[in-house]
């Protein structure tokens, strides 16, 4: 079942990728009907991708330039049809995204990132994770350090009494909650 809902994910992310990447294309010719099919097109996905929520923090796009030609985007993992698509349904070119804010799996709207992607290993809670996922459209990419070995939890005995957690700002109940669904005891975090 996983493994299907994975491959759906795949399929569509793909799709929506040369959808945007067609769009784009037709834009070098006859400007007034490529812009409203593009328009329209952006509109009907973009729900599924929460890429093009405009915010304020980007840069105002230039009429008739494309925001990839006004901002730098090295670095940033989305495709140029993307970035432009958003640049012109919201008036402003999105800032530059990180490879730690656009990698990760399109989030279902009725379900928790945690309860979409296998999350075992990260040392995030998953209220933290499931609050990214909310907040970006994307769950995140799992996250593991070098320091992913942790301590390897002793059956009887809580996290919090096995390492000592002094200066970790997460609570004990969380850091506890970690030990017993990985089996290990989290690394300290400062």
């Amino acid at each position: 079942m996983r493994t299907r809902k994975i491959s759906v994910l795949a399929m569509t992310a793909v799709a929506l990728g040369l959808a945007l990447t067609a769009c784009n294309n037709n834009d070098a010719g006859d400007n007034t009907s490529s812009s409203a099919s593009s328009s329209s097109a952006t509109a009907t996905t973009t729900p599924q991708s929460g890429t093009a929520e405009g915010t304020s923090s980007g840069t105002p796009a230039k009429s008739g330039t494309k925001c990839t030609d006004q901002v730098d985007y090295t670095g940033d993992s989305r495709s140029n049809a993307e970035i432009n698509s958003i640049g012109e349904d919201t008036g402003t070119c999105p800032p530059v995204q990180t490879s730690d804010e656009t990698s990760g799996t399109p989030k279902d709207p009725d379900t928790k990132c945690t309860d979409q992607v296998d999350y075992t290993g990260d040392s995030r809670s998953n209220a933290e994770i499931n609050s990214i996922g909310e907040d970006t459209g994307t769950c995140p990419p799992v996250q593991t350090s070098d320091e992913t070995s942790g301590t390897p939890k002793d059956p009887d005995t809580k996290c919090t009494d096995q390492v000592d957690y002094t200066g970790d700002s997460r609570s004990n109940a969380e850091i506890n909650s970690i030990g017993e669904d990985t089996g290990t005891c989290p690394p300290v975090q400062k």
